[in-house]
């Protein structure tokens, strides 16, 4: 077993990536949640909000880093 290099990962890039994974994972979560509920609109928003968060997300990165 290796060990992952992390020194080449810059402070504001790590930053940037743990404050859209706090929003983004229970966005994912509830979605998962609310379908297991049966209430398909509601889960079917939070994906939506999830996927909205990761494109926004994947721009962010595209564009300051």
């Amino acid at each position: 077993m290796t060990y992952v290099d992390t020194s080449d990962i810059s402070a504001p890039v790590f930053v940037t990536v743990l404050l859209f994974l706090i929003v983004l994972a229970p966005l994912f979560s509830l979605g998962i949640l609310r379908f297991f509920q049966s209430k398909k609109k509601a889960g079917l928003m939070y994906m939506l909000s999830g996927l909205l968060v990761y494109v926004v997300f994947q721009t962010c990165m595209s564009i300051f880093f």
